[in-house]
């Protein structure tokens, strides 16, 4: 079950000085190439080749979006206390209209920092 899922709220732990510690919402999860996109994170300049839509307007130049960084490189923020924690998995059992099931739940762990 995997840690970080997209729309998560994490936090940049390690990388160069001026994106260390930044907070962002989690756009996209690259599985495969373990790599999430975060927003406001990881700005890299792209260049698009210009071309015309339908209306005749031009597209293309110079963009500015997020780039892809490492899985290992974000943690998971704690709701309740909004510094990076751990995650942990337990299981529940819920009861939806009267047919109870076993479910693994996400929870953030206490972390050092707060005890």
């Amino acid at each position: 079950m995997a840690k970080i899922k997209k729309g998560d709220l994490v936090q940049v732990i390690t990388g160069p000085k001026d994106e260390r510690g930044k907070q962002g919402k989690v756009l996209e999860i690259l599985s495969e190439r373990n790599r999430v996109v975060v927003e406001g994170v990881n700005y890299v300049t792209k260049h698009t080749r210009v071309g015309q839509t339908q209306r005749g307007t031009k597209t293309g130049g110079l963009e500015t979006v997020e780039a892809p960084i490492h899985i290992s490189n974000v943690a998971l923020v704690d709701p309740s206390t909004k510094k990076p924690t751990k995650v942990g998995h337990r299981v529940e059992e819920q009861t939806k209209d009267g047919v109870k099931r076993t479910v693994r739940v996400r929870y953030a762990k206490k972390s050092g920092k707060d005890l």
